[in-house]
């Protein structure tokens, strides 16, 4: 059986979907191998599931890339809502917006403040035009109404190092790269993207405190080709969702800065088409073509 990753290993897509298939290999006996394909903003390991047999033994590991991918691209051949059938969550994960230093702002409406009153003279860093690093500043600058210069680099790293040196003032990007230039006041954190606060930073608001109605995550789950019998969907729901209640399973998830995506398929199913429907507003508005 084959869990497909549209990126490559090492990263915490691979490392998902390694934890998943370890746990599926164990209680249903059958090994599970992890096949990276990435490209294309996992288009390529989408399009291969979507084309092979719905009977079980091929997967996809879902991602917030799916739900962008969906309207970024305009010539797919293939739709995802559509062709991929939803088997069940894993995780949602939460952003960290940042500031360097010299930015004055302390709190985040000092910030919104600032940039109002200097439109344009600030520039926030992404991992890559399109992903999600990009869109959930590019959904704040909408909902706050601010104009902020964006600078894609080519992976989070490099924006991060010249986040650090000041050439980019704000970065959206996951905690685990943050928390330690955080605590050493290297950089400022000014809100959490989710909807609640995180344990690892309970001081830090959330964005929605301030800008109404601000969310944004990246999800995590598994999906199958379209046509899947229902039995076989069901039967990997639950083993998913015994996993997300396993103590031992949860704090191997919570090294990956996630919180469990517990409940059905259809849960599942109607997370990833509110995702698309959300991301694409994002992408419409703000014209993101990909690179």
């Amino acid at each position: 059986m084959r869990i497909l990753v549209g990126f490559a290993a090492g990263g915490p897509n691979d490392i998902l979907a390694r934890l998943i298939g370890q746990w599926l290999s164990e209680r249903l006996g059958h090994p599970f191998v992890i096949e990276n394909r990435p490209g294309a903003g996992s288009n390529i390991a989408t399009e291969a599931v979507i084309r092979a047999a719905p009977d079980g033994y091929t997967l996809l590991l879902v991602g917030t890339p799916n739900a962008i991918n969906a309207t970024l691209y305009d010539k797919l051949e293939f739709s995802f809502v559509r062709d991929i059938t939803p088997v069940a969550g894993l995780i949602r994960g939460a952003l960290v917006m940042v500031v360097h230093p010299s930015v004055p702002a302390k709190t985040l409406p000092e910030f919104i403040a600032y940039v109002k009153a200097n439109p344009g003279k600030l520039f926030y860093g992404s991992g890559g035009v399109g992903g999600i690093t990009h869109i959930s500043a590019e959904l704040f600058k909408q909902e706050a109404g601010l104009d902020i210069v964006h600078v894609p680099y080519r992976g989070i790293a490099p924006a991060l190092t010249d986040l650090l040196g000041g050439q980019v003032q704000v970065l959206f990007t996951n905690i685990a790269i943050l928390i330690g230039y955080i605590g050493t006041g290297k950089l400022r954190a000014l809100g959490i993207t989710t909807a609640t606060r995180l344990d690892a930073l309970p001081d830090i608001p959330t964005v929605g405190e301030f800008v109404p109605g601000y969310e944004a995550s990246s999800i995590f789950g598994l999906g199958a080709p379209k046509n899947t019998p229902t039995d076989i969907i069901d039967k990997l729901n639950k083993e998913v969702n015994v996993a997300l209640a396993d103590p031992q399973f949860k704090t191997r998830l919570a090294h990956l800065d996630g919180t469990a995506l517990v409940g059905s398929s259809a849960n599942f199913g109607k997370l990833v088409a509110d995702e698309t429907e959300k991301w694409g507003r994002v992408i419409r508005l703000a014209n993101i073509k990909p690179e």
